[in-house]
């Protein structure tokens, strides 16, 4: 006859089962927070990258505004030069202007042309 106990497992087998299944659960929540950890560093990530790639077409944005602006202030420098230059050159463009725009006939421009020349 055996010498072991039959039926229901002693204090050790117990002891030994309960360890078991304590240490199962601890590595299962252990591996399900390492996962979620994981899945929030991502998203963080993914997010930063977003914001990184916002900010950039936001500076690429503005630097071509500035860039636009700083062209159309180039292009009205050469127009307003002539006017803010010779006195003489002003009031020629000014007669062509106004020849041009059908104020002025071609007598009445030559002669003030004439005039302004002498």
């Amino acid at each position: 006859m055996p010498l072991g106990r039959m039926g229901r497992p002693g204090l050790i087998g117990m002891a030994a089962r309960t360890a078991v299944v304590a240490g199962t659960a601890t590595a299962v929540s252990g591996s399900v927070a390492r996962h979620q950890q994981q899945k929030y560093y991502d998203q963080s990530q993914q997010q930063a990258y977003e914001a990184q790639a916002q900010q950039a077409a936001m500076d690429q944005a503005a630097a071509q505004a500035v860039a636009n602006a700083q062209a159309a202030q180039a292009a009205q420098a050469p127009a307003a030069a002539p006017a803010g230059g010779d006195d003489m050159m002003a009031k020629l463009t000014q007669l062509a202007q106004l020849h041009a725009q059908g104020i002025l006939s071609d007598d009445e421009f030559a002669a003030a042309k004439a005039k302004l020349l002498s």
